[in-house]
């Protein structure tokens, strides 16, 4: 995920209380009010000293000139976070930069020009930091640099086999965010292969919704996080990022608040798409909700085979969670 930063330099208490509220990483604020800032709220600090010089590593160059590019490449390159800020926002000694090294931030005054510099060479900048007073603005490009999405392609798969596997550690995911019907996560016993289960939103004559829930399915099976990467469920605990998306295949990073492994009643479910295998082993539970083709919600219970349900599927295999270019097969 790239790195928000605040400029306060200034040291305006209105922009340092909303950007803390905003979930950035850093604010930028004079040396001299650091004991005052850590008053305002827990986060972390980049001082800035009479002398223009920057605590945890970080310097600023200003781009005016090549040589002015030559010299923040060399420092990246050195390790240093270097701060970029151009005299007219020019995208091509940014795209100079990033291509030599990882180490680019860049300063922003809005939104849109925070969208141009993650974007830049698909790669992006390592972070943006933002100069402004205006609070929306600071949202905005909170919203932006802190919400992490992607877009996968959601298949209607059909179902092969239902079996019942008697019983089995499954986890039940708890995100610190409010899902909304239509929202799950992809599980699978194959990253190659993967089935979207609901969230628990919907009422239940046995269980109330748990809107921030999704009751997974077994242990040992894949789910997606931040990055294109993937994990196994057993994995996740507080404090992690997951990938929820809803049934258009939009997908947001949310945070787990806990992960709850329990033993329980299990079965197999498979599917099938274009002579590809999708299957996943989840809860036999009536609150266990998968999507049909047509959008609609269908418990595992009543699940028949050849009724058409939501997936996902990838060419490549996987090598501890990132995608590969080799022949890999799960049975």
């Amino acid at each position: 995920m790239k790195e928000f930063i605040v400029s306060a330099i200034d040291y305006d208490k209105k922009v340092i209380t909303t950007a803390i509220e905003s979930g950035v990483d850093y604010i930028l604020i004079p040396e001299e009010k650091l004991d005052e800032a850590k008053k305002l709220g827990r986060v972390k600090f980049i001082t800035i000293d009479k002398e223009g010089n920057l605590s945890d590593n970080f310097v600023i160059v200003k781009i005016e000139n090549k040589e002015d590019e030559e010299k923040a490449a060399s420092l990246a390159k050195a390790g240093k976070k270097v701060i970029v800020k151009t005299t007219d926002w020019t995208i091509i000694p940014l795209e100079n930069l990033i291509a030599q090294s990882q180490n680019i931030y860049s300063v922003v005054k809005n939104a849109e020009e925070a969208k141009t510099a993650v974007g830049i060479l698909e790669k992006g900048v390592k972070g943006v930091v933002l100069e402004t007073k205006d609070i929306n603005e600071i949202k905005r490009v909170s919203k932006l640099i802190k919400e992490e999405t992607e877009k996968v392609e959601l298949v209607k798969a059909k179902v092969t086999a239902i079996k019942l596997l008697g019983m089995g550690d499954r986890v039940a995911v708890d995100t610190t965010s409010l899902l909304k019907r239509g929202e799950g996560m992809l599980v699978g016993n194959s990253s190659a292969g993967m089935i979207f289960v609901h969230a628990e939103t919907e009422e239940s004559p046995y269980v109330a919704s748990r809107p921030f829930r999704v009751n997974a399915g077994a242990v040992h099976m894949y789910t997606r996080v931040p990055g294109g990467k993937t994990v196994y469920l057993c994995e996740l605990e507080a404090g992690k990022e997951v990938m929820v998306y809803d049934i258009n295949g939009n997908g947001r990073a949310v945070f787990v608040g806990r992960s709850k492994i329990e033993r329980r009643p299990m079965l197999l479910v498979e599917a099938e798409y274009n002579g590809k295998k999708l299957s996943a082993v989840l809860q036999n539970a009536e609150t266990i909700r998968l999507v049909k083709g047509d959008g609609s919600l269908i418990s595992v219970v009543d699940l028949e085979i050849g009724d058409e349900i939501l997936g996902y599927v990838e060419e490549a295999g996987r090598h501890f969670g990132m995608k590969v270019e080799e022949t890999i097969t799960e049975k």
